[in-house]
């Protein structure tokens, strides 16, 4: 595959890496890094940012891909979004076959990786799992 490409809705995809910048740039600490990798990675597009946020515990994790769940008490008292972010990466990527996977930083902030398939070009067959095949 010369050129790989993945597909979708350019607007929705735009909204899902908005969200995760924007959350790795709001949650991270004073004098804090984000870091953003792209590339590719067999039959997936990735999407990586990172940040250097507050320690947040893995099992914790999961509770702020749910709507309006934000990670700790310092996030309650002011206006700090909605506890939408998380939710909405996760129905943007359904909605594109792709995946997201969020682990916590060991020196504290997140890791947040977004799988893309990639699409075949015109000329070529579509690229099929092989767990899928039989």
């Amino acid at each position: 595959m010369s050129n790989p490409l993945t597909s979708g809705d350019f607007p929705l995809v735009e909204r899902l890496m908005d969200n995760l910048l924007v959350n790795a740039i709001r949650y991270n600490k004073p004098g804090g890094r984000v870091e953003i990798i792209t590339g590719t990675d067999g039959l997936a597009a990735l999407l990586v940012v990172i940040n250097t946020g507050p320690v947040i515990e893995q099992q914790d994790i999961d509770r702020l891909f749910e709507p309006f769940q934000r990670h700790g008490p310092q996030r309650t008292g002011d206006y700090d979004g909605l506890g939408l972010g998380l939710p909405i990466i996760s129905a943007i990527a359904t909605a594109h076959h792709a995946t997201v996977v969020a682990r916590a930083q060991p020196s504290g902030g997140l890791r947040v990786e977004t799988r893309f398939p990639i699409a075949a070009a015109p000329d070529e067959p579509t690229p099929v799992p092989m767990s899928t095949v039989r």
